[in-house]
């Protein structure tokens, strides 16, 4: 189910009664108002357990039989009241006469998602508090259901660009606390975000600005054709557009993707167009030899083991694909299996201890663990898990990675260090590291092998690939290419 934009929302219908010759559902009985109550519950799991939206709300429509404007309704509101957490947060300090974190973790949520209700869809305020009210007082009670109808009030006293005003810096002084508010980001996401992209603050943080907007987006579903194993020209049948740069890849402007039958076939797949283009790019390098085997060193969940199966089926080549979790690493075998030639293996292995002698792979992907700051637009929850002591913490990892994956690399072989993050620090600072520990190391040109996408060069001479949501509209993918010299 693909998220509803904002100027599309229509007030749900009321009630858990059946649809008019829809017969009635089987199971137990939906609660008063079931799209207000499934976006609760995943924005409640996103807080306390760090669930992911983008997988649990799916999971959630399908077991509790949700369609339509119900389901519609239910993804504005997780989705929604997610990006916009940061402007909400600031607006509930002012109307709660406490630290907003006092209040009672289950409250929260229904706090924020009824601010979203009032101050950025179509609802009618009455509604969107008393609804929101109802379901306050179901789920905590009806002494905290007071609680929440009194803060809420308070938010509908003004609309969102007054209460602007009232709660952001001055844009003048202070550029980053000002767009840490207005487009809900943590300023140190602003900050590192302004870093990567080479602005100051004193200069007005304009692209800035534009990566943060596009963050707030919603995003388009990006397919993938598995070459050998299906066309884009089959997803046309079923509605998609060609992507504008990945020869494999589709844009589905509506729909579930699941429902699309090359998809159902694992002949196709949901995959951002920009992570399928660097996979592709570590294809096109000329490995210098044997080409043979390759390597996708961090594998999970698939989506580019996925590809480069379909890729090395194409010619004379197998990958292997290493994932650390067992779990993950039965999503990587669904994501190669029947690939063409039987061309992909998925195995349970972890990439600091490597289970493969050095020297054994013409190609290798190293896909690091990272921030994910570069997925802010499918995945916003992630700006608010994360801190700068997160990027400290994975920069040893980060390191240790991209040298395995160097060690594992023949002499001659082509290796691809690959992040979803644009932070310097994960990008940038360790590709420098391990260039100056390395001798046998040369750094490629990696724009050369993406011709087909304007403006992604990056780093030292334009060498390193960088998407941006804002230029591409793509998910923020770093790509360093590298040759290891022959002995």
């Amino acid at each position: 189910m693909s998220e509803q934009s904002r100027s599309q929302h229509q007030r749900p219908r009321k009630g858990g009664k059946p649809r008019q010759g829809g017969g009635q559902r089987s199971g137990p009985p939906q609660p008063r108002d079931p799209a207000r109550r499934v976006a609760y519950d995943v924005l409640r799991a996103v807080e306390q357990r760090d669930a992911y939206a983008n997988l649990l709300l799916p999971s959630l429509l399908n077991e509790r039989g949700m369609y339509g404007r119900d389901a519609a309704l239910a993804t504005e509101l997780t989705y929604g009241t997610l990006r916009w957490q940061g402007t909400y947060d600031a607006i509930l300090e002012t109307c709660v006469d406490r630290s907003l974190s006092s209040v009672d973790a289950e409250v929260l949520p229904l706090l924020r998602m009824g601010s979203h209700q009032l101050l950025s869809t179509n609802i009618p305020p009455h509604a969107a508090v008393s609804e929101t009210v109802d379901l306050a007082r179901r789920v905590v009670g009806q002494h905290r259901g007071k609680f929440v109808n009194a803060i809420l009030r308070k938010v509908s006293a003004r609309d969102l660009d007054a209460w602007i005003d009232v709660i952001a810096p001055d844009r003048e002084r202070d550029p980053s606390g000002y767009l840490s508010v207005v487009q809900s980001h943590p300023r140190w996401v602003v900050k590192e975000l302004a870093r990567a992209l080479g602005e100051r603050a004193k200069d007005g943080l304009v692209r800035t600005e534009q990566l943060l907007i596009a963050h707030n987006d919603r995003p388009k579903v990006t397919l993938v054709a598995k070459p050998g194993r299906a066309k884009v020209a089959d997803l046309e049948e079923s509605g998609a557009i060609p992507g504008r740069y990945s020869p494999f890849a589709a844009y589905l402007p509506e729909g579930d993707p699941g429902a699309i039958r090359e998809v159902r076939q694992n002949r196709a797949a949901v995959q951002d167009e920009a992570s399928q283009l660097v996979a592709l790019a570590l294809t096109r390098v000329d490995a210098h030899g044997t080409d043979g085997l390759w390597l996708d060193m961090c594998a999970g969940p698939g989506g580019k083991a996925g590809l480069l199966a379909s890729l090395a089926g194409q010619g004379e080549a197998r990958l292997v694909a290493a994932e650390l979790q067992p779990t993950r690493a039965g999503l990587v075998a669904g994501a190669v299996r029947r690939a063409p030639r039987d061309a992909g293996r998925a195995i349970a292995a972890d990439g600091t201890r490597p289970a493969w002698k050095p020297g054994s792979f013409d190609r290798v992907l190293a896909d690091v663990p990272c921030t994910g700051l570069g997925a802010l637009r499918r995945r916003p929850e992630s700006r608010w898990r994360r801190g700068p002591e997160n990027v400290t913490a994975l920069a040893p990892l980060q390191h240790e990675l991209l040298t395995n994956a160097v060690e594992a690399a023949r002499p001659g072989g082509v290796v691809a260090y690959v992040t979803c993050s644009p932070h310097l620090d994960e990008t940038d600072v360790i590709v420098r590291k391990v260039l100056d520990e390395r001798e046998d190391l040369e750094l490629l040109r990696a724009p050369d092998y993406l011709d087909e996408v304007p403006d992604l060069a990056a780093g030292p001479e334009g060498r390193y690939v960088q998407f941006w949501p804002h230029v591409h509209g793509t998910d923020a993918m770093f790509l360093a290419l590298f040759r290891k010299k022959p002995e």
